[in-house]
Parts: C-alpha cells; structure tokens; sequence
C-alpha cells in the first residue's frame, strides 16, 4: 500500500469510527421508488418537475444546444442569460442582476471580488461552506461573528481599522432554519459603511411571497445590500446568481474569477429558471402551500416553527440520527441527516423540508416519526 493510500484508509477509518460516512445512494433519490415521500430535498415548489419548466428547457436546448459553450464573457451568453437575470431582478425588487454557474460559485465569486487586505469579512457563524470558501479566498482580513449577534457585529463594524467592510449572512440559515433580522443588520452597515452579503438560497421562492426575505424586509432597493441566490432549491432547476446595483453588476463581470473563468450556465437550467420565476410571481398559492406543511411538521414535531422551509429535529448523537433517517427510509419517507461538520453548532439533527404539494398528513406522520426515532432508546414500532 502506498502511503498515499495508507492516509486515505485512515481517513476513512476515522470516519467510520466517529459516524461520520457519507455515501451516494442512489436508493434515496424521490423517484428511486414509486410512493416515497420526499421531505428530503429542496424543490421547495414541486418546480423541478414542473411541464413549463420542461418545455421552456427544451425549447431552450432546441434553440441553444446543451451547453453554453465558453465563458459568459467570450461566447457563452446566450438570450435565455439575459431573459434569467430579468426575471430574478423583476421578482426580486432588484436593479441588476449576474447568473453563475451555480450558487456555490456565485457566493466565492462576490466574494473575492468584493475582498482585499483592506477590507475586513465578518461572516456569521453559521453560514454556508461556499461563504466560508469564499472568505477564505477573499484576501480579506475575516472575522466571525456569534450566530444572529447583532451586538457582537456592531463590535466589530465599530471597532475595525480597515476602510472597508462586508459582512456576510444567509436570510434563512440552511440547517437551524432560523432568519436574520435583516433589517437591523442593513441599519448597522449602512451606518457603518459596509456591504450587506445575504445568501437567500434558502429564502427566494419561500419569504416574502416568494421575494426572499430581503424584498419583505424592504431592503430591495438598498444599495449597500447584495442578495446571491442559488437557481437549484424553490427554482427547481440549477446555477446561482447575485443581484445588486448596475455598478456592482459590471465590478462582478470583470472581476469574479468563477464568472470570468467558468462556462456559462446550461441554457436549459437557465430557461427553466426563468420560467420559474414568472411561476412563483404569479401563484402565490405555491408558497402559502409550503408554510401550510412547516407548520404541520413543527407542530407534529414538537419543534418552534421555522420561518422558511426547513424544520430541524436534533438527535441525541450522530448514529441516532443515521439510525433514525434510515427507519424513515425504510417507511417510504425520505429526510435529510446532517451531523458534524455539516452542522454548525456541532448538534446532529433530522432535517425535514416542507414541500408545496406533499401529502400533509404523511408530513405530519412523518414528522412525529422523526422527533420519536431522533431520541436515543426510542422504539420504532409505527
């Protein structure tokens, strides 16, 4: 064995022994087996299965092919670009818009953009890996701020010696499922002179009637806010974008290394999207659907009501959730299990996705499931 591979199996040895392996299976995809129920994945809408969202991708690929061929600033822009960063700006409240690739590199490309050794990155605790990515490739001097600590950010804001600042947040966290008052947040950097990242990947298509939470915040036409968006959750297709003022729009195009040195978005996904967009804006029965099922699920779970899709269930350990997840499994109800480092304040949970158009009352079986089973020494009699 090489010593390469002698690392690698202690590596995975490591793993095994703290609980913490993860696999692809194919088993848990919703469509894997007829009847499952899928409080797992993050089609908040039901849009990715959408028949509009199909044919305006196919009329997409008929149009532009499968790929968009180079970089969005040699050849790879395409009609369907320019009509995606529309719709965002329109259902967003936002003056501009810039679509990457995906989400993840939309977060490190505003990012480093943004970044420099003058510029000090306050990233909040619990936000996603791609920000913490993109922090680390800022060049910036970062600091972490406690989780939701408003206090704690105007510390730092106040007390920096660097001329610039940004401070990064997500609307609606990812695995907590709790929200930033943005609001707050926006006043301490306006009066202290710094940008406002919020991730709302998890907050288009669900707050606000669908705007994300910065539009319901008022905040839309803030010019020291910036909103990046993932294109793969309550959209239902892929790719990310950041929305922003013109002058921001035209800094990204020429200096986002994942915008500049990537290729442009698949015309499929980016004509699916924007179809999305007009859906979400002009049913908003969809939404109301979906915080119809987060209610059902906190409520069956015993757990405060989340203001976004997710409904976090903490398990008393790591295996206790894995064990948990697959009995769900097994009952036809897919859920997510996150564990440490996925978890960002080190407490393993079942993570239930409200979806619109599920079954409520399996959601509610479901969740009373999840909230038994997550507990160590529990049966799992149905």
């Amino acid at each position: 064995m090489t010593a390469v591979e002698t690392w690698l199996t202690a590596a995975h040895d490591d793993r095994l022994r703290a609980g913490l392996t993860r696999r692809t299976d194919v088993r848990r995809h919703p469509k894997s087996r007829a009847g499952l129920l899928d409080l797992a994945s993050n089609d908040y809408l039901g849009l990715s299965a959408d028949p509009r969202l199909r044919a305006a991708a196919i009329r997409a690929v008929e149009e532009y092919g499968t790929g968009a061929g180079a970089s969005r600033v040699v050849t790879g822009t395409a009609g369907c670009h320019a009509e995606l960063e529309a719709e965002l700006a329109r259902l967003t409240g936002r003056p501009a818009c810039l679509v990457f690739s995906t989400g993840y590199a939309a977060n490190i490309g505003v990012l480093t953009a943004l970044g420099s050794p003058d510029t000090l990155l306050i990233s909040d605790a619990h936000v996603h890996a791609s920000l913490i990515d993109g922090a680390r490739l800022s060049r910036s001097p970062v600091e972490i701020c406690p989780h939701n600590d408003l206090a704690a950010l105007e510390r730092l804001l106040r007390d920096r010696v660097q001329p610039r600042a940004v401070v990064v947040v997500e609307s609606i966290y990812s695995v907590l499922g709790d929200a930033t008052d943005l609001r707050r947040a926006a006043a301490l950097c306006a009066e202290y002179d710094a940008f406002l990242v919020v991730d709302e990947a998890h907050g288009i298509g669900v707050a606000g009637q669908g705007r994300g939470l910065v539009h319901a915040a008022g905040l839309a036409d803030a010019p020291h806010v910036i909103v990046t968006a993932t294109l793969s959750k309550a959209l239902g297709t892929q790719g990310g974008a950041v929305l922003g003022t013109p002058l921001l729009r035209e800094h990204l195009v020429n200096t986002a290394r994942t915008f500049i040195f990537d290729t442009g978005l698949a015309p499929a996904a980016a004509a699916g999207a924007a179809e999305a967009c007009r859906i979400i804006a002009a049913e908003p029965g969809r939404v109301a659907a979906l915080h119809e099922v987060a209610s059902v699920i906190a409520g069956a779970a015993g757990v405060p009501l989340a203001p976004g899709a997710v409904q976090s269930i903490p398990a008393d350990s790591a295996d206790q959730a894995v064990a948990a997840a697959d009995r769900l499994h097994e009952e036809g109800i897919l859920v997510g299990c996150f564990r440490p480092p996925s978890v960002p304040d080190g407490v393993s949970r079942l993570r239930l996705v409200a979806r619109a158009g599920v079954d409520v009352d399996g959601a509610e079986r479901a969740a009373r499931l999840a909230a038994r089973w997550s507990r160590a020494g529990a049966a799992v009699s149905v």
